[in-house]
């Protein structure tokens, strides 16, 4: 059985927020890999660990750059991975690591992964329910739409029988209510977090990882045209909001600030006196 589960290397802010060119600049931010795609990430080993011949293969669309987080992923257990990119994918056309428009949409990172799926064939495709940059919580089931498979969306408990091609997922629904179904194989399954405790890389792993497989793909090895890669998102302003606070402080101690707190509160209507 071949577990494929799609990572994405997200942008994390640090202590502040820098704009350079409306986007927000690569200094002010901290990459690693997406939260939610490390539960999905950690129920494909878990189940690699309790199956005989499982293999879990790895799949990100990114740049150069997130090469560390994706081996970060094989030192937690992937067998391999495989990562997309391609100039047609930047903001400029021309190699520049900014993807389009700051961001790629869901229909662009589905037409990437199901030729991904196309290639590899898997029994199942775990995906994080959402990513913690755009947050659109889209790609998983929009990808189950296109490859036409199963699917089931925030799952928070997992069991596969491969010899009966199903998975059995509980879901989380709106106002606290859980929903037991079973899924056939082939199926796509966004999971959510808390649904395990994702492990640490060990330094063994983590050795072991830069010899695993990491295949890159371009455009032209997929079979994809540019027009098939455009995307409809367009950032249109970025800006840090102003922070305004009408809060009235008082200094010193209490005796003498309570007279000034009780006059505040009968000007403002909250006491009477």
């Amino acid at each position: 059985m071949q577990i494929l589960v799609t990572v994405k290397e997200v942008g994390q802010l640090g202590d502040e927020v820098v704009i350079e060119d409306g986007e927000i600049a690569e200094s002010a931010l901290e990459y690693d890999l997406n939260e939610w795609d490390e539960y999905a990430l950690e129920s494909a080993v878990q189940l690699s660990e309790a199956y005989d011949d499982v293999e879990v293969v790895t799949a990100t669309i990114g740049p150069e750059r997130s090469d560390e987080t994706i081996r970060m992923a094989l030192a937690k257990g992937a067998d391999r991975a495989v990562r997309i990119w391609d100039d047609a994918l930047t903001a400029d056309g021309a190699g520049d690591e900014t993807p389009a428009d700051g961001l790629l949409d869901t229909r662009v990172r589905v037409e990437l992964l199901s030729a991904i799926v196309e290639r590899e064939e898997p029994d199942l495709v775990l995906s994080g329910v959402q990513s913690a940059d755009a947050a659109f919580a889209s790609t998983g089931v929009a990808l189950a739409e296109e490859i036409d498979d199963a699917w089931a969306a925030v799952v928070n408990d997992l069991e596969v029988d491969p010899d009966a091609g199903t998975a059995s997922v509980h879901r989380e629904l709106e106002g606290g209510i859980e929903e037991l179904t079973d899924v056939p194989l082939p199926a796509v399954l966004t999971i959510q977090t808390g649904i395990n405790e994702p492990r640490y890389a060990s330094l063994r792993g983590i050795r072991q990882a830069q010899s695993k497989e990491l295949t890159v793909l371009d455009l032209d090895d997929l079979g994809i045209g540019t027009d098939a890669v455009t995307g409809a998102l367009e950032t249109t302003a970025l800006y840090e909001p102003e922070t305004t606070s009408d809060a009235t402080i008082w200094e010193g101690d209490a005796e003498s600030t309570a007279g000034e707190l009780a006059a505040f509160l009968r000007d403002s209507g909250v006491i009477e006196g």
